[in-house]
């Protein structure tokens, strides 16, 4: 049938086990989940895979070099994301060095697949409205290209005419010439409205559904806007100011944050190299523009990239007072290095004589990115382990965190993709291993000793649930007032007592990282 658009127009060592979005065409985003699908087998794709350029087509001969490169690599990153999981953050910057691409032409195709990305739920309401088939029935590059060109029409300034005759090209170099006049009528739809417009009618009104309306408006699937409200403490059909601006501010484009290791660099060289001071961490700066490798600190192992909020709950952790020993600190789960370099370099200036820190990680590869990072600093090892079955005795350490795998919700800006490939269940299917990994930490530490608990996610069932259920089975454990620990930041008080602590992009221009403090009760020596 053809398709026709609707209306018209250390040293790494194994560890031993215990001695580790009209009502009928609105749609919310986040109901399709193109998880494991691959494209449809058909004469022009009999084995149902992409085709890379330059490999021969289904008919012989060599698929010519794409007309606009920068496009084509924006496709490509959105395919391997939907069809094969694929991280745009990691693939994009392959693609771009393999192809040669830089400048002006590189800028675009990140505009384009982090724009389409972040973008996709609001257009895809709007696309639901222009075509008269779902999109889900839609050839993967069908979908992807009217994306893609939805998002130029949208919130770029190119051009009408040029984003439907792009994308017209587009498909007819990806799918050949059947899809191109379904694609041009449906894109030239799109182009009779601007974004508010389309809003007005793709959108649930808000005084109505005030969580469908910020879900469509800020593209996010209904129930992570939910959990957002939830952890700011707002009721959907009340104010929801907060939990507005968190979610405008989670599809922003951020800056990139960078972190010294202490004793090796300091702010001021970052500074001096070009970036900003940070607005709280001592080893923090931000780079607006530019490669991060092309900085001196960064090329030779002395600074890194560490979101800043991540950077103030390794801080948080070594201010706390201990009494007693302070020779020994763990990080649980410390891939992919980036926080252990970081607590290798505080724990190198510890104390009178300093303390060592041992990085666990439960997967070889990650452990060697970690021995990576920490190599400038004598003070780490690494060890391949598994915190929920420890390769350490009890009460071995005098710090520890445990910054848990988790769902990632706190870090949407840097992962656009991630609000739609997690689902509610993801995030309950992880609870267990978190609060297996919380109370192993506690086992670790010493009486007196600190835990830091850290996710970078704000979502309550990840946060402060997790922390409830493990404290009920350990009740002589203290909750430190872990915003004290953090006095030069404002607005991150949480929980119970305001006594954890958690970041906000709207608020602090970080990720949502949640941080808890603890100590385990008892003798103050070890």
């Amino acid at each position: 049938m053809a398709e026709t658009p609707r209306g018209g127009t250390g040293q790494i060592q194994p560890g031993q086990p215990n001695q580790p979005g009209q009502p009928s065409h609105r749609r919310e985003p986040g109901k399709q989940n193109q998880r494991g699908k691959r494209r449809p087998q058909g004469k022009d794709n009999p084995q149902g895979k992409d085709n890379p350029q330059g490999k021969r087509n289904p008919q012989g001969g060599r698929q010519r070099q794409p007309r606009d490169p920068a496009r084509q690599v924006a496709l490509d990153v959105l395919l391997a994301v939907a069809d094969r999981d694929a991280y745009a953050n990691l693939l994009l910057p392959q693609l771009l060095a393999q192809r040669q691409l830089s400048g002006r032409d590189a800028a675009l195709a990140t505009e384009l697949t982090y724009g389409a990305l972040r973008g996709r739920g609001t257009y895809d309401a709007v696309l639901d409205i222009c075509c008269d088939r779902d999109l889900d029935s839609l050839d993967p590059v069908v979908r992807e290209v009217l994306r893609l060109g939805t998002h130029q029409l949208l919130a770029t300034r190119i051009q009408p005419h040029a984003a439907v005759a792009t994308s017209v090209n587009l498909v007819k170099d990806a799918a050949g010439q059947r899809p191109a006049g379904f694609v041009n009528a449906v894109l030239r739809r799109v182009a009779t409205r601007d974004l508010a417009d389309w809003l007005s009618l793709a959108a649930p009104a808000r005084d109505a559904d005030s969580v469908g309306y910020l879900a469509v408006r800020y593209s996010y699937p209904r129930w992570i806007v939910e959990a957002f409200a939830a952890a700011l403490g707002e009721a959907p059909g009340a104010d929801m100011s907060q939990t507005e601006a968190a979610l405008a501010a989670g599809s922003e484009r951020p800056a990139v944050h960078l972190c010294v290791v202490p004793g090796l660099a300091d702010q001021q060289e970052l500074v001096a190299a070009g970036c900003t001071a940070a607005r709280w961490s001592p080893f923090g700066a931000y780079l607006t523009d530019g490669d991060p490798a092309a900085i001196a600190a960064v090329a030779e192992g002395r600074a890194g990239v560490q979101d800043e909020a991540s950077q103030l709950a390794a801080a948080a952790l070594s201010r706390v007072g201990l009494d007693g020993a302070d020779a020994r600190w763990l990080d649980m789960c410390a891939g992919p290095g980036g926080k252990a370099r970081l607590l290798a370099g505080l724990a190198s200036q510890a104390g009178g004589a300093g303390a060592r820190l041992v990085a666990a990680e439960l997967r070889e590869h990650r452990a060697r990115l970690v021995q990576s990072a920490v190599t400038q600093v004598g003070s780490a090892g690494v060890i391949v382990a598994d915190g929920t079955v420890p390769a350490w005795r009890e009460a071995a350490f005098d710090r520890v965190i445990a910054d848990v795998p988790c769902s990632g919700l706190g870090a949407l800006r840097r992962r656009p993709e991630a609000r739609w490939r997690r689902t509610p269940a993801d995030v309950q299917s992880l609870g267990g291993l978190q609060r297996a990994l919380l109370a192993a930490a506690l086992d670790a530490v010493r009486p007196g000793g600190v835990v830091a608990y850290v996710t970078c996610s704000p979502h309550l069932a990840e946060t402060q649930d997790v922390v409830a259920d493990v404290l009920a089975a350990q009740p002589g454990v203290e909750v430190l007032d872990a915003p004290a620990a953090l006095p030069e930041v404002p607005g991150i008080r949480a929980g119970p007592g305001g006594r954890y602590a958690q970041f906000w992009p709207h608020l602090h221009g970080t990720d949502a990282i949640f941080i808890a403090l603890l100590r385990q009760p008892g003798p103050t020596t070890p």
